[in-house]
């Protein structure tokens, strides 16, 4: 069953999209660019010589409003809320109560709320989630009148610096309320990239204004889906739907790290048993980075072969790394498979070819941590 265009939602960017030549396609239940003229592998590598301007107000941004919003949102994440500064920001995860990961989200915490960004696929059941089990504790608020913009690359904090002086001392995970180009804007310093960059939250009656601004700049081209995904892909990072979900527990996707020791300790999430297990005995299977010999690349769904000729695992992300010069891709392996250098086989049209597991990022951040 094919989607309408018709039926499909709308960002504040739609007819810039269009007017730049941008090639529309349904994702999340929006029209979105997947490309434009310049085509995803020169927009990949755009992103990652100057800067790349990509529309993501299809993701959801909420407000969390309340004295007891931090400790009210630890009930259902596992990252540590109540230890965030002003200003800082982390990644998290909704997990449930079988340490299954329902989506994962950006958290910052302002002077007086929380804000939230989740993954559009997931946005309503999101906010249902977070109105079943917030409710009485803290006030949501759904911003649905705000667009959202990333600037990635290593360009972005000059050309950003521009127009709001402030944003060049951020440091990576971290967000600040700026006034550009004359309007009320909260920017972070993140992005799905793997490189250095921003997030921009503003009015969206302000977006296409606002995003002209910023692509009249000589260093910035708009960037569509298609590039998002492969270098995201480069930079190791998850997306949701495909590399964790809810058959996936933190523990088995890599994502320990967003576990704090008092979170460890204390509990009080969903599935907090079930980690503490999983760390403490290990997991049968685990995220891994493949990276396939020759040029043919793996895509989603492809086995994965052991040496004995069964299968040890799936391809859950893959794609041609524009960076790497080859393919890359990500997926769950057998845990006696998933030591780095491990040779592997890709089934890919039925035809068995050599690969071996691989560190990730396949290539560096470029985060600005210092």
């Amino acid at each position: 069953m094919t989607t309408s265009p018709e039926s499909l939602l709308r960002t504040p960017l739609h007819a810039l999209h269009l007017e730049l030549g941008g090639k529309m396609v349904p994702f999340a239940g929006y029209d979105m660019p997947v490309q434009y003229p310049m085509g995803i592998l020169k927009e990949h590598q755009h992103t990652r010589s100057a800067a790349g301007l990509f529309d993501v107000s299809h993701m959801g941004q909420v407000r969390l409003h309340g004295s007891d919003a931090a400790k009210a949102l630890e009930a259902l994440v596992p990252g540590d809320i109540e230890g965030l500064q002003p200003g800082r920001m982390r990644y998290t995860l909704f997990t449930n109560e079988t340490a299954g990961i329902l989506d994962d989200l950006m958290v910052t915490r302002c002077e007086d709320h929380l804000f939230l960004v989740v993954n559009a696929a997931c946005k309503q059941q999101d906010i249902r989630h977070l109105e079943a089990h917030l409710a009485g504790s803290c006030r949501l608020e759904v911003l649905e009148d705000r667009a959202l913009l990333a600037l990635q690359g290593p360009e972005a904090a000059s050309v950003l610096a521009r127009f709001a002086p402030e944003v060049r001392d951020m440091r990576f995970m971290s967000g600040r309320a700026v006034t550009l180009f004359g309007a009320q804007a909260f920017v972070t310093r993140s992005g799905y990239t793997g490189e250095d960059g921003f997030e921009l939250s503003i009015p969206a009656d302000r977006a296409e204004e606002i995003a002209r601004r910023l692509l009249a700049e000589p260093e910035v081209q708009p960037i569509g889906l298609g590039a998002r995904d492969s270098l995201r892909l480069e930079a190791g990072l998850c997306l949701y739907g495909h590399d964790i979900d809810k058959t996936s527990t933190p523990v088995e996707a890599g994502l320990s790290w967003t576990i704090g020791k008092r979170r460890r300790e204390e509990g009080g999430f969903p599935g907090h048993k079930i980690v503490m297990q999983q760390l403490t005995d290990g997991v049968d299977t685990c995220r891994v980075g493949i990276l396939p010999e020759g040029k043919a690349p793996a895509r989603e769904g492809t086995p994965i072969i052991g040496p004995a000729g069964d299968q040890i695992g799936t391809v859950t992300s893959g794609s041609f790394g524009p960076t790497v010069g080859g393919p890359v891709a990500m997926g769950y392996v057998r845990k006696e498979f998933a030591a780095e250098g491990t040779s592997l086989q890709l089934l890919v049209r039925g035809k068995a070819l050599p690969a071996k597991v691989a560190a990730m990022p396949f290539v560096p951040h470029r985060y600005r941590k210092g």
